[in-house]
């Protein structure tokens, strides 16, 4: 019974030791995260997380003032997206999508 755990507590170790092998940091995620954020979202698709409904950020109405901008989706009115900027960085509060959909070029 005593070598069932061993044979138990090593393959943990070993699933431990290939999980830490496949872990870095978050700058690995560099290439995909450009892929995502390119110059143009309009085409991308939020899906509201208010009323469900999927359309293209293009879609969206936007409420641009001093303090940000404010994207809310036109069939609910709920706030699908903030984005504000300040000297430093640019914020983004997407809570209000469930999902936003970027297609990858066809090139």
């Amino acid at each position: 019974m005593k070598r069932a755990s061993s044979t138990s507590a090593e393959a943990g170790a070993t699933g431990e030791r290939f999980a830490d092998a496949l872990r870095v940091d978050g700058n690995a995620a560099a290439g995909i995260l450009s892929e995502l954020f390119v110059s143009d979202l309009t085409a991308a698709r939020a899906k509201c997380a208010g009323c469900g409904v999927t359309r293209t950020i293009g879609a969206l109405m936007v409420y641009a003032h001093g303090m940000g901008t404010v994207v809310r989706c036109p069939g609910c009115d709920r706030v699908v997206l903030r984005i504000s900027r300040t000297p430093t960085h640019v914020w983004l509060d997407a809570t209000g999508a469930t999902s936003i959909v970027i297609s990858r070029d066809a090139n």
